[in-house]
């Protein structure tokens, strides 16, 4: 079942009819399971021996639903299960959470009565991962005041919580329970700490806790990369990123992430196009996001020409984020004919929204009265009355002559 051979799998298991106990069931219902084969999991379990049904058997075959993300079938699933451990309770938890829905999620933890520490960490951690900062603090804090002590688990969550939300104040004191209390540093609580700190300001924390670790990782160095590009430290970020080849860690994509920011940020053009172009030889297949990040970073250094080449060309569809940072850099450079083909790619994308949609009309209008093409500006001002779109607060008006 693991190397996908669910035939010879099968075969042998129909093959042990005598001797077959809790385990050789349980490896056939998780084998179907990361086969996306959801019946035959089901109807496998269906035929386990009931003697052998324990919790464990219980837990594997809610995991093939909530892992395929099935939740209204775990959720009659989960309710069936006679005997639930915490391990169920987080399982159908996390479920929800993945699906972004935080209030089933929240509702199935205030049904658990006896609480421990798994039960806690799938909440704090649920919350953070769907952008609930607040609740994830104050779960953090109810959590000890129920007498159950942090992991490293909890910390890195929490962590991640006080990053999203600039609590630096719960972020430091946090920081010093891991110190107090003896919390592993392991790469997780490091990368939580780093970013924890970049993202709340603090970069002279974020750059002592780098490092202070002895054994570093392609994580926390991604962390740290992306850390000084915030701050503006861009040849910083260069330098860290050339580093990285001493150390025999392996750049992957969130890497080149980071370091292309870092290029924007810094307006490094030639650097920033060589490490796109080592992208290739390093094995990593650059996203939407890596050429937004050399779009935007042509864009800035006025190659107009190229990054609307390179919008064309490139192998993904250009989002919201890419064509805006074009049509922003045909404003800096006053180039409307620029943006009236940047236009056209808009006006043809199937995912612009309508808010989109305004503020890049509104951006083009702007752009034609600042070069006085008065006629063209007030005409769009009509267009974008005649769809409805109300200009966005905090754009300028447009005072026609």
């Amino acid at each position: 079942m693991s190397n996908g051979d669910a035939v010879l799998a099968s075969g042998l298991f129909e093959e042990i009819s005598v001797c077959r106990n809790t385990v050789t069931w349980i490896e056939m219902i998780k084998g179907y399971g990361k086969r996306i084969e959801i019946e035959k999991a089901r109807e496998l379990f269906e035929r386990m021996p009931f003697e052998l049904k324990n919790v464990k058997a219980w837990s594997v075959m809610l995991g093939v639903y909530v892992n395929n993300r099935k939740m209204e079938d775990a959720r009659k699933f989960f309710e069936d299960i006679p005997e639930k451990n915490a391990f169920v309770w987080s399982l159908m938890m996390s479920g929800y959470f993945r699906i972004g829905d935080v209030h089933e999620a929240r509702a199935i933890f205030y049904r658990v009565f006896a609480r421990d520490l798994v039960i806690w960490n799938t909440l704090i951690a649920g919350y953070a991962q769907n952008g609930y900062s607040d609740d994830a603090i104050d779960a953090f804090f109810n959590m000890q005041g129920e007498g159950y002590e942090p992991d490293a688990v909890t910390v890195s969550s929490i962590l991640s919580a006080c990053a999203q939300s600039g609590r630096l104040d719960v972020g430091r004191e946090v920081h010093s329970l891991i110190n107090h209390r003896g919390i592993e540093l392991n790469q997780f609580v490091s990368n939580a700490l780093i970013d924890m700190y970049a993202k709340c300001g603090d970069l002279e924390n974020a750059t002592s806790v780098f490092e202070s670790i002895s054994v570093r990782s392609v994580a926390c160095c991604n962390s740290m990369i992306s850390c000084l590009a915030i701050h503006g430290k861009g040849k910083e970020a260069l330098e860290m990123f050339r580093t990285m080849e001493s150390l025999d860690l392996k750049p992957d994509e969130i890497t080149f992430i980071a370091v292309l920011t870092a290029c924007v940020h810094g307006g490094f053009l030639m650097e920033g196009l060589k490490i796109f172009s080592e992208m290739k030889t390093q094995d990593v297949k650059p996203n939407v996001k890596h050429f937004g990040c050399l779009i935007h970073l042509l864009g800035r250094s006025g190659k107009l020409k190229e990054a609307y080449r390179l919008v064309k060309e490139m192998p993904v569809k250009p989002n919201d984020t890419v064509l805006g940072a074009l049509l922003g850099a045909c404003k800096v450079h006053m180039d409307t004919e620029m943006a009236e083909q940047v236009m056209k790619i808009i006006e043809t994308a199937g995912s612009i929204t309508n808010s989109y949609s305004e503020n890049h009309l509104a951006s083009i209008s702007n752009l034609y009265a600042h070069t006085e093409r008065w006629q063209t500006a007030e005409a769009l001002r009509v267009e974008m009355e005649k769809r409805g779109l109300e200009k966005s607060p905090g754009l300028s008006s447009l005072v026609l002559t």
